[in-house]
């Protein structure tokens, strides 16, 4: 049987209803599980009728949305498909999660502490989680995630680096199949410090995190120069990559397979997935954006429910 996958629509005034709408009618997509969408039917009937597709998915209508939402009203509706299509795996309706984009910017209106799908999933379910960026040839999971860069040493502590160390090994064990997963975790600053000559995180924090994780049975290695570790990684010698700041692993994720790379969240009790990427108001409606990454993101929403 094909796994249920839960999808919320996302912004309606973003590219999300139309790279949905294109994702849904794609005969890999099709096959590969049963999509139930929450979100505004009109909404996504439009962007379907634009897109020149037929849409045959099922359809969870969430509120009332007007034909021409204000911000403040969009973002309000993208957060309400969110939750409801969460409570919806969590209540066994599905077996996976997948997220169309949304503002963060325009749901902070109606909910000023929300930063992002990640942290939001995070706090309604009580898990600890970690982003992951999995591409084709490149898994990179972030230690901090959406911060300003000023606030990221800060943050960081050993037991933080650790957890998701510990937490990509698990999760690639148990929902990639790799027996015994080779996570190589980036230094801070560059060159890794250079012996602490451009900081000391690297002895203070970094390294003691590794060694953490090495305790606990992981083949963890590092702290290595994060322009140098990339290259190696994206041709294969390590299983994952942990960044220590959201650009440091978003740069060379994005670069490399921008248009197959999915964000993950890790540590939930569900698969989530999500394309990689935003909003892109500067498209929204034209009949342009790319649904690739969203039919990447359902495609391995619907293997990892398998997992």
């Amino acid at each position: 049987m094909k796994p249920g996958v839960a999808i919320s629509m996302g912004d309606p005034l973003g590219i999300g209803p139309e790279v949905l709408a294109l994702a849904l009618a794609d005969g890999a997509v099709r096959a590969a599980l049963d999509a139930v969408v929450f979100g505004d039917r009109e909404t996504l009937r439009r962007a379907a009728a634009l897109r020149g597709v037929a849409l045959e998915a099922r359809m969870v209508q969430v509120g009332a949305l007007s034909l021409q939402p204000s911000a403040g009203e969009a973002g309000a509706a993208a957060l309400g498909y969110l939750d409801r299509a969460a409570r919806a795996v969590v209540a066994r309706e599905a077996k996976a999660l997948c997220t169309a984009p949304l503002s963060k910017e325009r749901v902070a209106l109606s909910a000023p502490r929300f930063v992002g799908h990640t942290e939001h999933l995070a706090a309604q379910s009580g898990a600890r989680v970690a982003m992951m960026l999995a591409g084709p040839r490149l898994r990179v999971v972030l230690a901090t995630t959406h911060l300003a860069l000023s606030e990221v040493p800060r943050q960081l502590t050993a037991e933080r680096i650790a957890f998701v160390t510990r937490l990509a090994a698990r999760e690639l064990r148990e929902r990639w199949a790799i027996a015994a997963p080779r996570i190589a975790v980036c230094g801070l600053n560059p060159h890794a410090g250079e012996g602490g000559l451009f900081g000391d995180e690297e002895a203070r924090i970094v390294a003691p995190a590794i060694a953490e994780a090495r305790a606990s049975g992981v083949d963890a290695t590092g702290p290595h120069p994060a322009d140098g570790l990339f290259p190696r990684a994206s041709r294969g010698q390590f299983d994952a990559v942990v960044a220590l700041y959201h650009d440091q692993g978003l740069i060379p994720a994005k670069l490399l397979d921008f248009d197959q790379t999915v964000n993950v969240t890790l540590g939930l009790p569900f698969p989530r997935t999500s394309p990689d990427h935003g909003t892109a108001d500067d498209i929204a409606w034209q009949g342009k954006a790319d649904p690739r990454p969203m039919i990447a993101a359902l495609l391995l929403a619907a293997r990892l429910a398998q997992s």
